[in-house]
């Protein structure tokens, strides 16, 4: 009878049977995943999906997550000096908004199996991105105009596509945080609107922040096309809707009849409507200072930084209390159970 026993076990599989079963799993995964992006669908987390995809969602969230949040700095500044209550309010507002946002893609982002200290770990060890446009300074109260009206006009105009997005976590999140940055985007635009038509020192004040800010906010859809390595496979796999020279020269059209309601100019002699192509095109760039901020070598890099590093040192208590009250928890449902 034991001899009986012993033979109804299974044999365990061989390398070679483990690794048949993984390629069948995995051809099967693959047309499953081409099927659905074929038909324009939704990847979910406990979908089989390509490890190269995987990682490109992974970059691309994560690197969205850290520009919310370091994206906070260059505003937080500026609400103990906003000029009225209301203005310090509705400031206040949007730079929670931005750390929401960051929760929803750190989120998001987990659930590619990533853990949230290890992304924290990366960016605040600069192994990490976030966007370029988040390491030049805001030097006045207009700023805070020109980064609503053109930062965040340029985050609306690029992200609006990224609702569609293949990946369903990315793309559910991103609904959300489309419609606060068109708040946001408004509340530039009023408040350049109001220095415009304000004293000329006041207008002055909100052409030079167009100024500053033209050139990187152009810059924040990414190199062009040419130079772009993650583009094309981005696009087919739905992940991007559109490619960054296309998001460009739509953004552009967009600034052209808005800065003509707020009085003030754009600092480019060369955007022209091109009738052959039905696009709007804009003067060069200087994609040698893009790739210096990229590479850390931006006019607040270090400051970021270590902005970032200060406030997750002096939040760790607030994590380590969390986990004991979570720990707590769990010990009091299996006491209950029990």
């Amino acid at each position: 009878m034991a001899a009986q026993n012993l033979q109804s076990v299974p044999a365990e599989p061989t390398t070679a049977q483990a690794q048949a079963a993984q390629q069948e799993a995995d051809t099967a995964g693959q047309a499953h995943f081409d099927r659905v992006i074929a038909e324009d669908s939704r990847i979910e987390p406990k979908d089989w999906m390509p490890a190269a995809y995987r990682k490109t969602l992974l970059r691309q969230v994560s690197q969205h997550a850290h520009s919310e949040i370091i994206g906070m700095q260059p505003e937080a500044n500026w609400i103990s000096r906003a000029p009225s209550l209301k203005r310090k309010s509705i400031l206040m507002a949007k730079v929670q908004d931005e750390a929401g946002h960051g929760l929803y893609l750190y989120s998001a982002a987990e659930t590619l199996g990533q853990s949230r200290d290890k992304m924290m770990d990366d960016l605040i060890a600069g192994k990490a991105r976030y966007s370029s446009i988040f390491n030049y300074p805001a030097l006045t109260w207009a700023d805070m105009g020109a980064i609503g009206w053109l930062v965040d006009g340029a985050a609306i105009c690029n992200q609006v596509p990224l609702c569609r997005a293949s990946y369903g976590p990315y793309g559910r999140a991103m609904v959300r945080i489309c419609k606060e940055e068109s708040f946001h985007q408004r509340q530039g635009f009023e408040i350049l609107l109001e220095l415009s038509n304000g004293t000329a020192a006041q207008k002055q004040m909100a052409q030079d922040a167009v100024n500053r800010w033209y050139a990187p906010a152009l810059m924040m859809f990414g190199p062009p096309d040419d130079d772009s390595p993650n583009s094309k496979q981005s696009m087919a796999w739905n992940i991007k809707r559109f490619s960054n020279d296309e998001l460009r020269s739509r953004f552009v059209g967009m600034m052209v009849e808005q800065v003509r309601v707020l009085g003030l100019t754009l600092p480019d002699d060369q955007v022209r409507y091109n009738e052959d192509t039905k696009k709007w095109e804009h003067g060069p760039l200087d994609w040698h200072e893009f790739q210096e901020v990229l590479a850390g070598r931006g006019p607040c890099n270090a400051q970021r930084l270590e902005r970032r590093r200060e406030a997750h040192d002096d939040g760790a208590w607030v994590r380590e209390a969390a986990a004991a009250y979570a720990a707590k928890q769990v010990n009091k449902q299996k006491e209950y159970a029990a």
